[in-house]
């Protein structure tokens, strides 16, 4: 079985709570959707169908007491409504109990609204607490941001890491490790044993262990997901295989069971694309957006995602303005909606996308860029004639230029090759001059001439050269071809 472990979970929205709000007028108990622009509380029936809208909140955070502080600053009669704080995997149940109180209220559900129920005021003394204690410690403003703090990672067990404080913050991978992610790249890992070193590239993550001390989690790269043995309980059918191994997404929900707890939870499975290891994700911790480059999804397309399946979307926009279509899928791994490629394919969709990318001529032949009229010919197949190419030297030189689609290759000539059956050769004007200056060859007649050589120019030509070819220096001798 694998060794994830599902009490163990990478996510700050693994150790999330849903807020819950009782409208004492109408009598009903909701959950809370966010604040409007105009500082008003919005909120929807506490159900699966509507899970995906929930605000979630940091158990561990302060965010509670800045939703307070901004929510009652705007709210005209806040003692209209009473708030709880409910671990989200038994939010909607709760709330249906909670409702019943209600309606035929008992003193088990009255001690069970007590237990979840929130004080504001206290949330805001909370806050304030917290503000003072930066200001003492000088931390960052942002700390509600982070589930772990810098002083309880094991620096010295880093270190035998080969991972620095200091190097971790130069590589930018602290941050998101501090937040409880696991980094979005793969880390170069030192682990010496005293008897043995290895080393290995590899994604980390900070975890709480069962004593509630911080730890790193290494996740190694595996040369394929393992598929062969049940993963908290599953047994890989052939279709799920296919489609962990073709999308990195198994497309279905599945209930997997918590080794420690026997807690079955329902969960979409999806492969690390950096490191093949399979990852699990609460089906109540997806969230789909309202829109897909430029597309409202409808409560069916949501639904859809919502159940880890594949959805295809036409009439998206590109970044570029363009409408394509693609299809769309959640992937547990990265927590939001990706497109879909078929990793059994890669390979040749690589080849594929360089062999339509070859088919495509270059706007740009020897640092000289073509204009529109001679790029349509040259994309065409047709020889163009370019002047005021330069050599390695600085000096000028002209020539002809053809695009073979087949190979995805220019041939250059000096000569028109439409005018000649066999391959053409330099014109007695540039052929010295290219050999000398742009091939490394030696002319006998100006092998000691420092300067570049001149189109059609064989011997030396100034005073100065005609020095140099008959004083030459006897220290280096050109191991140039004779041309």
């Amino acid at each position: 079985m694998s060794n994830q472990n599902l009490e163990k979970p990478e996510t700050p929205e693994q150790l999330s709570e849903i807020l819950l709000v009782l409208d004492k007028e109408k009598k009903k108990i909701q959950a809370v959707k966010g604040i409007d622009e105009n500082g008003k509380l919005e909120t929807v029936d506490p159900t699966k169908k509507n899970q995906n809208q929930f605000m979630r909140v940091d158990k561990h955070g302060d965010f509670l007491s800045n939703f307070f502080t901004n929510f009652f600053s705007q709210l005209k009669d806040p003692t209209n409504f009473s708030f709880f704080k409910v671990p989200a995997p038994l939010a909607i149940d709760t709330a249906k109990e909670m409702q019943k109180q209600l309606k035929a209220p008992t003193r088990e559900k009255e001690e069970l609204m007590k237990q979840y129920e929130v004080n504001p005021e206290a949330e805001q003394e909370h806050k304030q607490e917290n503000q003072n204690k930066m200001e003492t410690t000088h931390t960052t403003p942002e700390t509600s941001e982070y589930r772990y703090q810098p002083e309880q990672i094991d620096w010295e067990t880093m270190n035998n890491l080969g991972l620095s404080k200091e190097k971790l913050e130069k590589m930018h991978l602290l941050d998101p490790l501090l937040k409880g992610y696991k980094t979005n790249e793969l880390v170069p890992v030192s682990l010496n044993l005293g008897t043995a070193i290895t080393r290995m590239d590899a994604r980390l993550s900070l975890q709480a262990n069962d004593e509630g001390q911080v730890v790193v989690a290494i996740h190694g790269i595996r040369k394929t997901p393992n598929l062969n043995f049940a993963f908290f309980g599953h047994e890989f059918s052939n279709e799920d295989k296919d489609n962990l191994l073709q999308t990195g997404n198994m497309g279905r929900v599945v209930n997997l069971t918590n080794p420690k707890t026997g807690e079955t939870i329902p969960s979409i499975i999806s492969v690390d694309r950096l490191t093949n290891e399979l990852v699990a994700l609460r089906t109540e911790y997806i969230k789909i957006p309202e829109h897909i480059k430029d597309v409202k999804l409808d409560e069916q397309q949501k639904q859809i995602l919502m159940e880890g399946k594949p959805l295809y979307i036409e009439g998206m926009i590109s970044k570029k303005g363009d409408p394509f279509n693609a299809s769309v899928q959640f992937n547990a791994d990265k927590r939001y909606v990706e497109f879909l490629f078929d990793r059994s394919n890669t390979n040749k969709q690589a080849q594929t996308s360089e062999q339509t990318q070859s088919q495509q001529a270059p706007e740009i032949f020897r640092g000289q860029k073509l204009d529109d009229g001679q790029y349509q010919k040259f994309n065409n197949g047709q020889t163009i004639y370019l002047d005021n190419l330069v050599d390695k030297k600085g000096k000028k030189y002209q020539g002809y230029i053809t695009f073979n689609k087949e190979t995805g290759k220019t041939n250059f000539s000096f000569q028109n090759p439409n005018k000649v059956k066999e391959q053409a050769m330099p014109t007695e004007a540039h052929k010295t001059q290219t050999a000398v200056n742009s091939e490394g060859k030696t002319n006998e007649a100006t092998k000691h001439v420092k300067e570049p050589l001149k189109s059609g120019q064989k011997n030396p030509d100034s005073k100065k050269q005609q020095q140099e070819q008959e004083k030459p220096k006897t220290a280096a001798k050109s191991k140039g071809r004779k041309v």
